[in-house]
């Protein structure tokens, strides 16, 4: 008996061989396999589980809609559309343990929505010809994709791609096989830091949150870390969140490491408690092998390591930046406190550090007591962010929303 079923999807149309090879891969090892045909123009030459014509019927189209667009793009986003629901909906049947999609441009635009569409402990491979590319934005992964470069695989099967191919067949079912879902047998605090060599705050804070019965994700706010905790912000994950790292708000606006338009913002829109600080919101986060922008080119910065390079915001960029993370957290639903400690953000700022910048501070300080919204409270500290009297504050606010009910405490059923 197999233990483990994979679902596998692609265009069996043009990619036939080396969906099938993936699926012998899976059944030598003792899985099963389910197929999904998300083909526009051909047949598969075997019948596949889930038809072309299931897939987009189940996004509300057909195939005769997507022929008569006259447009790839179009037909292929009411194929990714429908393909998504049906992936939705079958795992919520228990049809499969785990998913893989196989595809060049067009299959890799289409998985990355049917990956998003499946909960976090799902298996979800992608094995794609632009695996790691920057084509792929930060906000169409799904917390815990998996992708694999499929190399020599544009057309055809070789002994080239068979090597990415069968380790891929091989890594979605040991993973189906290995994974551990999450339990949420304890709320669960969402936090975002940015290394513990720059921010130091989580190493304090998530000892003593957990004393208090919560359990505690700390995620890095590089872009991808921050577009995982806003994927699961909107999921509604989280009890409460410590949104301390926010300079992926930065990051958008001016063109850095960006988790998307939408950072600092879901937690509010579920209806989720937030404390909110502006840990490292002087920075702008850059690939550190490539040339800066121009525009920053004689900017001070700061090469953290070979992948990554973050250049100093001047005093009004900072106004900017205040403005906006005031906008975005606006349009929150709960409680909402923004603590300011008007030492520094982050460990490079301190006195006598590389970037200390009293007068830019003072500048993103003063802008944000003049732009905080109604609905967000702020709490000015005489220290810095790496200092014990903020993880004391922080304590204090969370301890008292947790009295007064505003954060559910353990073994209570959250709102």
């Amino acid at each position: 008996m197999s233990d483990k079923t994979i679902l596998v999807i692609g265009t069996y149309d043009t990619k036939n061989d080396e969906l099938s090879y993936m699926a012998e891969c899976i059944a030598r090892q003792d899985g099963r396999v389910v197929t999904m045909d998300v083909s526009v123009l051909g047949d598969p030459a075997v019948p596949t589980d889930y038809s072309k014509h299931d897939v987009a019927a189940e996004g509300g189209s057909s195939i005769r809609a997507a022929i008569d667009s006259g447009d790839e793009n179009h037909a292929m986003q009411i194929m990714a559309n429908g393909a998504a629901a049906l992936t939705a909906r079958l795992h919520r049947e228990g049809v499969f343990d785990g998913m893989i999609v196989l595809g060049g441009t067009m299959g890799t635009d289409l998985a990355l929505d049917v990956a998003a569409a499946l909960p976090l402990g799902v298996p979800k491979y992608v094995v794609s010809t632009v695996s790691f590319s920057p084509l792929l934005p930060a906000e169409r992964l799904a917390p815990d994709i998996q992708m694999i470069l499929w190399a020599g695989g544009l057309y055809g099967l070789n002994s080239v791609c068979k090597s990415s191919l069968s380790q891929a067949a091989g890594a979605v079912l040991g993973a189906a096989r290995a994974v551990e879902p999450p339990v949420r047998d304890r709320p669960l605090i969402g936090m975002t830091s940015f290394g513990k060599t720059v921010l130091r705050y989580m190493v304090t804070l998530k000892p003593e949150l957990e004393k208090r019965g919560f359990e505690v994700a700390v995620f890095h706010a590089t872009g991808m870390g921050g577009r995982a905790f806003e994927a699961l912000a909107a999921e509604g994950a989280f009890a409460c969140v410590f949104d301390f790292a926010t300079q992926e708000v930065g990051n958008h606006m001016m063109g850095g490491l960006s988790a998307g338009a939408d950072r600092l913002t879901n937690a509010g829109k579920a209806g989720i408690p937030q404390l909110v600080a502006p840990g490292c919101i002087d920075l702008i986060d850059f690939v550190g092998w490539q040339p800066l922008p121009e525009r920053f080119r004689n900017t001070p910065s700061h090469a953290h390591n070979r992948l990554l390079t973050s250049i100093v915001l001047e005093p009004d960029q900072r106004r900017e930046v205040a403005r906006e993370l005031c906008k975005q957290m606006g349009s929150a639903t709960a409680p909402v406190e923004f603590l300011l400690p008007k030492g520094g953000c982050h460990e490079w700022d301190r006195p006598g550090a590389d970037l200390h910048d009293p007068e830019g501070l003072a500048a993103f300080c003063d802008e944000m007591e003049k732009a905080r919204p109604a609905n967000v409270s702020l709490r000015a500290l005489d220290c810095h962010i790496n200092d014990a009297e903020f993880c004391e504050t922080a304590l204090a606010i969370f301890d008292d929303w947790v009295a007064r009910g505003i954060v559910k405490k353990p073994g209570q059923a959250q709102a």
